[in-house]
């Protein structure tokens, strides 16, 4: 069964829910202020409403905790209402985590790019989360929570997301709760499975996991985005010093180096990205340092 807890996602939970296979969907609607149940139900989808947060607590582990308690099948996908699914995606990752003898699984999908905004800052920050990550050395930092299959067992014995309540990178903690208890968890690559909106807003929370997760995750990060950020600098260097035939080789450096990440129709799109993302970084560390609030979705966490 599939629990896909959801916030103010119309427009997008429809497509999610009808990607997966009928009648195995569960969305837990987060106080939406628009039609996201109605939505969901129109799909296919079974919906709940989600319990007034805790004290202290994120919406979304309320709404995913919230799913869970109802279900009884032997294995749990937890995804956000912006994944997308292809047929057999749900059998090859229940495959895979039982011929790893794996009780949590993460899984990475295809990132997907719909708007100019997305197009130009996302490619970029995607690059700049794997520079940060290690998934062969540290798979716990690695662990991402937009689309976690979990073994019920082991769930409910690391004390599921109520472990979770008051954490906003909750996917690293659920892995690090995993680690401790000496249960086994990894992080699988399926593109061709799958695929996952990503939205610049989201580099925001991701700066701040960097800062909470690990100091020198975030070092790392925070000195590659300066150093591409020195980009334009010299480009302005190399035309003052009349050095034109350098200046114009420089400006295709961005696009050549990030051009497997962005795609090659879209890599002219880079230059504009390394300088359109310093916003979201800035103020998800900040926000990580000074433990300031942010809002996500309507909610202050």
């Amino acid at each position: 069964m599939v629990v896909i807890p959801a916030r103010n996602e119309e427009g997008n939970i429809g497509t999610a829910v009808r990607s997966l296979p009928s009648d195995s969907v569960i969305v837990v609607d987060d106080f939406s202020e628009d039609n996201t149940a109605d939505e969901a139900r129109a799909a296919g989808a079974g919906v709940l409403s989600a319990p007034p947060p805790l004290e202290g607590a994120i919406g979304k582990a309320s709404a995913c905790m919230e799913g869970a308690r109802v279900l009884t099948s032997r294995w749990i996908l937890f995804a956000d209402a912006d994944t997308r699914f292809e047929p057999g995606f749900l059998n090859a990752a229940i495959a895979a985590a039982e011929d790893g003898r794996v009780d949590f699984l993460s899984v990475y999908l295809k990132p997907e790019f719909q708007t100019l905004s997305e197009s130009t800052v996302s490619p970029y920050g995607v690059a700049l989360y794997f520079c940060g990550v290690d998934p062969r050395a540290d798979p716990a930092s690695a662990f991402n929570g937009q689309c976690v299959l979990v073994n019920r067992n082991a769930y409910e014995f690391v004390g599921g997301h109520k472990a979770l309540l008051s954490h906003v990178c909750e996917d690293v903690k659920l892995a690090a709760l995993a680690q401790r208890h000496r249960l086994r968890f990894a992080v699988m690559r399926a593109p061709r499975l799958g695929r996952v909106r990503i939205c610049p807003d989201d580099f925001e929370r991701n700066a701040s996991r960097f800062i909470v997760v690990s100091f020198w995750m975030g070092a790392r990060i925070a000195f590659l985005a300066a150093a591409w950020a020195l980009w334009l600098p010299v480009l302005v260097l190399l035309v003052l010093r009349n050095q034109f035939a350098a200046a114009v080789a420089w400006v295709f450096v961005p696009s050549l180096f990030l051009g497997a990440w962005y795609g090659w129709a879209r890599a002219i799109l880079a230059p504009v990205g390394i300088y359109a993302i310093l916003p979201h970084l800035f103020r998800g560390a900040l926000g990580a340092v000074t433990n300031r609030h942010f809002e996500w979705k309507g909610r202050v966490i």
